[in-house]
């Protein structure tokens, strides 16, 4: 008989702290609502002591995503916990997950605190939590580090103190498979009281085995799994929601389990959450990758000829792929595009279509073919850009190489107030030349950090994808730029960023002014 797993989605905390994935609350709400279509059993929307603005993020996830439970993090003191429990309010099935680190080294030159103190503290958390809320998840961070009599203590303390799930993080990535097997037999087989709640594994990828490590706490006897959408998390990731949903499922001889996770919704998924970071996926990505279910090998292609499953251990279907390609043109319709969408994963709001059909009739008049990668590109591009208030209306880029002058780029922005500059910039290459234009149009400072630049489909019209990160005024920030013009994708990438950067700026006035 098959057991059930809950998989437990940190992409928007976990994932969503790690440096180059930050997300507006527009962007995580936009997330969030694909992984309640993908069934994810718990949500994890943040840390609502930890800014003002990830307060709001959890309210606003709490009010408006159903299906999974929604969970925040807070650490064992009670001002965090005061804040979980306020954030949570609107939400129908809500989880308070507190965390204090356990491992000696962490005990010693973190905390300054002994076992006792540390039990004490996991026991107060989890009563004054369970006051709050049904439903506490209690996690020993650095668990896998931690002595395994005190592991096995402070689990025993706070499943009598009321918490429903214990969680050993391998919050570090130290563990490998056989270790991480023998830890949870242990416990499972140790811990008073431990049958009676969910045990959950949460592992990081730092040596590569985050996947492979949650996978062994499942054979040991673990009913929950900690992980993201493309594996992001902080330093190397976290374990990947959509590599280790797809092991469960395809080797479902072996571990004989099962989860709720919708799998056709993985791959836009993922594609979302790349768009809306700005972080490409890998081609050769398990699973969501471009190359995953791609063959160019000689034998390898003579193989798939005779039969899939020569080389295909998964159907492309099952991850929410088609191998078809449906022809858009210019003479397409909304209803095409629609259509072609929903088979992708894609589902398009009544206050998204026309939005989305602007920019597909606009790429359709100078290409010969929209191929499913140039429409998704286009949906997710439409779907995660940032409202601001200034807009492209032209640009003119000169590059020289080996010349006395250098590279300039001349651009006109519209401000919503009605009224256009124009302004050109001078600088090393094309994009350097922009920010300095842009820096004139917009009053503002702009510096580069990091510039990344695909080809989203092929053929001589293909589009061009930017994505940027830069700091404007000294905050970060990050960028997506469209365009069959690879410069002109740079430059809306750029002005992105800044029409956020001006966005955040007025908040934050109006917050003090409050």
């Amino acid at each position: 008989m098959r057991r059930s797993i809950e998989i437990f989605d940190t992409t928007l905390r976990d994932g969503e702290q790690s440096p180059g994935f930050s997300m507006s609350l527009g962007q995580k709400l936009r997330v969030g609502r694909v992984l309640a279509e993908m069934h994810v059993d718990v949500l994890e929307a943040g840390f609502p002591a930890a800014s003002p603005g990830d307060f709001d993020a959890v309210r606003a996830l709490a009010e408006e995503i159903e299906g999974p439970r929604i969970a925040a993090l807070c650490r064992t003191i009670p001002r965090d916990i005061e804040h979980a429990a306020r954030a949570l309010e609107p939400a129908a099935n809500a989880r308070i997950h507190t965390f204090i680190a356990t491992s000696p080294i962490h005990r010693r030159e973190k905390l300054c605190m002994d076992r006792d103190e540390v039990i004490r503290h996991a026991i107060d958390a989890v009563v004054m939590a369970r006051g709050a809320c049904d439903d506490v998840e209690f996690s020993a961070e650095d668990g896998f580090r931690t002595e395994r009599d005190f592991l096995a203590e402070i689990l025993q303390a706070v499943i009598e103190a009321g918490a429903n799930t214990v969680n050993i993080p391998d919050t570090v990535g130290y563990a490998t498979p056989s270790e991480m097997y023998d830890l949870y037999r242990w416990l499972i087989r140790t811990v008073p009281g431990i049958e009676n709640v969910t045990v959950s594994t949460h592992c990081h990828d730092d040596l590569g085995l985050a996947v492979a490590n949650s996978l062994a706490a499942v054979e040991a006897g673990a009913t929950q799994i900690e992980c993201a959408l493309n594996g992001i998390g902080e330093r190397a990731g976290n374990c990947a929601l959509e590599e280790v949903v797809m092991a469960l499922r395809t080797r479902a001889d072996r571990y004989q389990v099962e989860t709720n996770v919708e799998t056709r919704r993985l791959t836009a998924g993922s594609h979302l959450l790349a768009a809306v970071t700005g972080n490409f996926v890998p081609r050769n990505k398990a699973i969501v990758g471009e190359n995953a279910f791609a063959h160019e090998a000689g034998i390898h292609q003579h193989g798939m000829l005779a039969s899939s499953n020569t080389y295909e251990i998964m159907q492309p279907e099952d991850v929410g792929l088609k191998q078809s390609q449906l022809i858009l043109g210019k003479h397409s319709g909304k209803h095409a595009v629609i259509e072609r969408a929903r088979e992708m994963g894609l589902e398009l709001a009544e206050d998204e279509i026309e939005e989305v059909m602007k920019r597909f009739k606009d790429l359709a008049d100078r290409k010969k073919r929209v191929f499913d990668s140039d429409l998704e590109a286009i949906i997710t591009g439409s779907q995660t850009g940032t409202v601001g208030p200034w807009s492209l209306n032209w640009l003119s880029v000169v590059s020289r190489i080996n010349g006395e002058s250098e590279p300039t780029a001349s651009l006109t922005l519209a401000h919503e107030d009605g009224t256009t500059c124009t302004h050109t910039g001078e600088g090393d290459g094309p994009v350097d030349a922009m920010v300095h234009a842009l820096e004139q149009v917009t009053d503002t400072r702009i510096k580069v950090l990091s510039l990344a630049m695909r080809s989203i489909s092929l053929g001589e019209d293909a589009q061009g994808e930017a994505s940027m990160r830069a700091t404007v005024n000294g905050v970060e920030l990050s960028g997506h730029g469209l365009s069959t013009d690879i410069v002109a994708a740079c430059a809306e990438a750029l002005l992105e960023i800044v029409n956020r950067a001006v966005r955040y700026a007025a908040q934050a006035q109006q917050s003090d002014a409050a």
